[in-house]
């Protein structure tokens, strides 16, 4: 029993002897940047025409409609990519329905939207800028 103690402790000794690196190589990761682009033409598009119903700053209970980042979080997945993004979009405010709602809590509490005629190139703009953009979230969205 005293030998296998001795050569525990010795091998413990020795593997805890092993000298210390002198220099660490710095681990870079990209990063893709989403912040805001104030002069994408999407983010004026989406608060002029977007944000009447859908503003983050509207207090939950004043609500009318779900925020846009409600909306992109519903629609985007990890495999979603711009172009299926976009035409959901389209789709969507080409003529809203409660067969073509993916945001099922949203139709529940605030029915579904009302059309409105906006050109399709505002509508892929706006898509494009919500799909790259991180947008204003309220404070009790990540509740």
């Amino acid at each position: 029993m005293k030998t296998l103690l001795l050569f525990t402790g010795i091998l413990l000794m020795l593997s805890c002897n092993s000298p210390l690196e002198d220099s660490y190589t710095a681990m870079t990761t990209e990063v893709e940047t989403t912040l805001p682009d104030p002069e994408h033409p999407g983010k004026a598009l989406m608060e002029k025409n977007c944000y009447a119903c859908h503003n983050a700053a509207t207090a939950h209970e004043d609500r009318i409609a779900p925020p846009m980042i409600a909306v992109k979080k519903h629609y985007i997945s990890e495999d979603t990519s711009k172009e299926e993004f976009t035409e959901a979009i389209l789709n969507w405010t080409k003529e809203p329905s409660e067969d073509k709602a993916k945001m099922y809590g949203a139709v529940k509490r605030f029915g579904v939207m009302p059309y409105q005629s906006f050109p399709e190139e505002t509508i892929r703009q706006i898509s494009e800028y919500l799909y790259d953009y991180d947008i204003e979230e309220p404070e009790w969205f990540a509740e």
